[in-house]
C-alpha cells in the first residue's frame, strides 16, 4: 500500500462509533461489549488453568456448574463466581502447624 492509502485505511478505521462492529484488529472494549454471564467447560478450563477432567470432577463433586443438554448433545456451564469458587476448591492451602 501506498502511503496515501494506508492514512485513508487508518482514518476510516479510526472513525468508527460506539456500537458499530469493530475492523481489523481494533480495541473490542467499549461500553457495548457485554461479558457474557456464563462460559464453557472448555473456556472454564483455560481460563483457570485445569484440565477439563479435572475441571469436570471438581464440578460433579462440589455441585458447581449446569449441565444444558440438546439432544445427544450436552455442556457445562459455569458463571463467574462458580468460577471463583472452583479456584478455592483447586487450589486449596492446607493450615500451617
Amino acid at each position: 500500500m501506498r502511503s496515501q492509502e494506508i492514512q485513508e485505511t487508518v482514518s476510516r478505521l479510526s472513525s468508527k462509533t460506539p456500537g458499530q462492529p469493530s475492523r481489523l484488529g481494533e480495541a473490542v472494549n467499549d461500553l457495548s461489549n457485554d461479558v457474557p454471564k456464563f462460559v464453557t467447560q472448555a473456556r472454564a478450563s483455560f481460563l483457570l488453568g485445569i484440565p477439563q477432567k479435572d475441571l469436570r470432577r471438581i464440578s460433579e463433586e462440589s455441585g458447581l456448574g449446569h449441565l444444558e443438554r440438546a439432544g445427544n448433545e450436552e455442556e457445562m456451564y459455569f458463571t463467574y463466581e462458580e468460577l471463583r469458587q472452583i479456584c478455592q476448591l483447586a487450589y486449596q492451602v492446607p493450615a500451617s502447624h
